[in-house]
């Protein structure tokens, strides 16, 4: 299977230029980015990921910052390098400082080698 391109604004359907539009005015930019133009292959899926990462990464229980903070720790782990550079920077701009990261950084190394202990263990859960 060949490589998909990514779908930029002038050569996209009006589905696609309508989504991207909502995208830009949502997020206050000028072109979305290259995860949104790969994405626009299917729009359905470009739509489904963007509804749906509107509703969890909006006003909740848990602040922006702390879903960000979850976002890049979970792209660490899974070693997605686009989107820990991404909401790495979401994160910057709602206040995520240096140490902050670096204390992130941290507990995620701490967890997934805590986690292969516990797995490469076998070691059962205690009794509550």
């Amino acid at each position: 299977m060949a490589s998909p391109n990514p779908i930029e604004y002038s050569d996209a359907s009006i589905e696609i230029r309508e989504i991207y539009d909502e995208i830009k005015l949502a997020r206050g930019i000028q072109d979305v980015s290259n995860f949104w133009k790969y994405l626009a292959n299917d729009p359905v899926t470009l739509r489904r990921t963007w509804t749906s990462l509107k509703e969890i990464m909006g006003p909740g229980a848990l602040d922006s910052l702390t879903k960000e903070l979850i976002y890049i720790a979970v792209s660490a782990t899974n070693n997605c390098a686009y989107c820990i550079r991404s909401h790495s920077a979401s994160a910057s701009s709602k206040g995520m400082t240096d140490a902050m990261f670096g204390e992130l950084m941290a507990v995620v190394g701490m967890a997934n080698e805590t986690n292969k202990l516990v797995h490469g263990y076998q070691i059962p859960l205690d009794s509550p």
